[in-house]
């Protein structure tokens, strides 16, 4: 099994960005850190390489099937994933620390984007997310750039505004 995680360098997105009393952590435009590309094989079989998502914006979210504020979220997810995928907008679940029997099982009956397999959580880690602070949803702009930070479960409402906020931005 092999995960690449790469970036073109520079500043974390812990230090250039701002975070809320709501666990959001967000970037301005022109000072957002870039995304680590995420290659992987995917819950379902095949792989999954961001260049795929090139030039769409990209909700990543890292999750586990044994994590329960992951399984209040995902119905969330799901509804955002819905309405927005015609705006260019892929989403892409990232699932860490469990079986491939229990992601598998909780994915395929919640959920029509794919999810990498990561059980050792080194994607999660090259995004700077701690495997026991999930679940997690980092929002990447159309450049490849973080533009937000969700450091707890997401709702429809919140995600909804902040994922077309970022696909309403000129690339």
């Amino acid at each position: 099994m092999v995960y690449v995680v790469t970036g073109r360098g520079g500043d974390s997105w812990q230090d250039l960005c701002s975070a809320s009393a709501e666990q959001v952590i967000e970037c301005a435009a022109g000072k957002r850190p870039v995304a680590p590309a995420i290659s992987g094989e995917l819950l379902e079989g095949g792989t999954y390489d961001s260049a795929s998502s090139a030039g769409k914006v990209v909700v990543v979210n890292f999750w586990g099937s044994w994590c329960p504020p992951c399984r209040a979220e995902i119905d969330d997810l799901e509804a955002v994933y819905e309405s927005t995928k015609a705006k260019g907008v892929d989403f892409l679940g990232i699932n860490i620390r469990d079986s491939r029997d229990a992601a598998l099982a909780f994915h395929n009956q919640r959920v029509a984007y794919p999810s990498v397999f990561d059980p050792s959580s080194k994607l999660a880690l090259g995004y700077e997310i701690p495997p026991n602070s999930i679940p997690a949803t980092i929002v990447v702009d159309r450049s490849g750039d973080i533009a937000y930070v969700i450091r707890r479960a997401v709702t429809t409402d919140q995600l909804q505004r902040i994922v077309e906020r970022v696909a309403a931005e000129a690339s």
